[in-house]
């Protein structure tokens, strides 16, 4: 075997021990998920925003920028819900160097997942415990959910992991609402058949252990464009994409049918800054159409402290160091926008 054991990681439950949720915290957590889980379940009609950098990158930057939105949050609640991106796991997309604060607490230095592991988890508990907003994280690898399970409001499943069925058993044992990408290749029925899969129960090895899971009725779809044979990408929030995906989800009759549209990823054609208009488009189709009102049940949306994204080494607080982001101040404009026009 081409492998080299280093060290043995500790398990979720000694983690949580050493770095627990205060229990005031739990029941404002629970709170704040019933609002989550009521906007899913079309008992609350306000609109979700799923928003932050690209990936989490520096705990400080992170929770400034949080303290940021939480302040906006109070002035928008009548109308929105906003849910943090704190995504731990988020790697360059070759893969090559940074692999996310799971594997590099400080991007700078060499991987030490057991330092990760701890810092994933003091980041998401500081932004909850400051703030009060339970955050999303991509669960890149399924068994480092168990890490995070008592502090996540969100979880998104990525367009290269959702055709993975240990990512679908595992969402099926999951309590929070999931949302499932569509594949890079565009082909909407691998979204759907995860979403199917992910609602139902199953029993599989998880962490060592069989285990068995009762499915989870508050998994859904998130629209993010696609990329074809030649690399060029391929919007799906027109009005026309979200009429088709509505009518072939609703004719499923799964639970709860939900769509979060991406504004950034192949969607803006990897150009951040179009992230705006795209939202004012899609908010235009909501108001245009009831089916697409009722199942667009939010956005998605990548923005930071500072616009654009730096290079290697550059090492500037607060700019993404993964995908371009939109900057605080565009952000705040386009949240109250959003709120004006939903």
């Amino acid at each position: 075997m081409s492998i080299k054991f280093l060290k043995r990681i500790p398990t979720a439950d000694e983690i949580i021990e050493q770095i627990p949720l205060p229990k005031h915290i739990k029941a404002i957590k629970e709170k704040r998920d019933r609002e989550i889980r009521d906007i899913f379940q079309d008992k609350d009609d306000r609109f979700i925003l799923i928003i932050g950098p690209c990936s989490a990158d520096n705990e400080d930057s992170v929770c400034e920028y949080i303290e940021k939105l939480a302040g906006v949050q109070e002035k928008v609640n009548d109308s929105i819900i906003i849910i943090p991106r704190i995504y731990t796991n988020k790697p360059r997309t070759t893969g090559e160097g940074y692999k996310g604060m799971a594997h590099q607490p400080d991007p700078s230095k060499k991987p030490d997942l057991f330092e990760g592991i701890k810092a994933i988890r003091k980041m998401h508990l500081r932004s909850l415990c400051e703030f009060y907003m339970p955050a999303a994280d991509e669960m890149l690898y399924p068994e480092n959910y168990t890490y995070l399970s008592d502090v996540l409001g969100y979880i998104a499943i990525g367009a290269r992991s959702v055709e993975n069925q240990q990512h679908r058993l595992t969402v099926s044992g999951v309590d929070t609402p999931v949302g499932m990408k569509n594949p890079t290749s565009g082909d909407l029925s691998v979204m759907l058949n995860s979403i199917i899969a992910a609602q139902q129960g199953h029993t599989f090895i998880y962490n060592g252990w069989e285990i068995e899971t009762s499915g989870n009725p508050l998994t859904h779809a998130i629209l993010r464009g696609a990329v074809d044979s030649y690399g060029r990408n391929i919007p799906n929030y027109h009005f026309e994409d979200l009429i088709r995906i509505a009518k072939e989800y609703e004719n499923l009759q799964l639970s709860n049918p939900s769509i979060i549209v991406d504004t950034n990823h192949a969607n803006s054609m990897k150009c951040y800054a179009e992230q705006p208009r795209i939202a004012r488009e899609v908010l235009m189709s909501r108001k245009y159409d009831t089916l697409i009102k009722k199942i667009i049940k939010g956005l998605m949306i990548e923005s930071y402290l500072l616009e654009g994204k730096q290079g290697i080494g550059e090492n500037i607080y607060g700019k993404s160091i993964t995908d371009a982001c939109l900057g605080w101040e565009s952000t705040e404009k386009l949240i109250y926008y959003i709120a004006e026009n939903i």
